[in-house]
């Protein structure tokens, strides 16, 4: 899936990989930020050792909604 980011897209993208914490979070963003630079799903996902489908998934929600963070935040930790 081709995606295209305006340069301010991309800097925002990238300021949000520096500051972000949640590993998950940055490999959506890095796989974003690779498919603009038109890598395919297939090297996105071997570059992350992710499954092919689960960069697909990443890459289908930031382009219907912007959607770089799950939605539901995990369970509480009891210690």
């Amino acid at each position: 899936m081709k995606i295209t980011l305006t340069p301010q897209q991309k800097l925002r993208l990238e300021q949000m990989h520096d500051i972000e914490r949640d590993s998950l979070v940055c490999d959506r963003i890095k796989a974003v930020l690779l498919a603009s630079e038109g890598w395919s799903q297939i090297m996105i996902s071997q570059a992350l050792r992710i499954h092919e489908s689960t960069v697909a998934r990443h890459l289908s929600d930031y382009v219907l909604s912007e959607k770089l963070k799950p939605e539901n935040d995990g369970s509480q930790s009891k210690l």
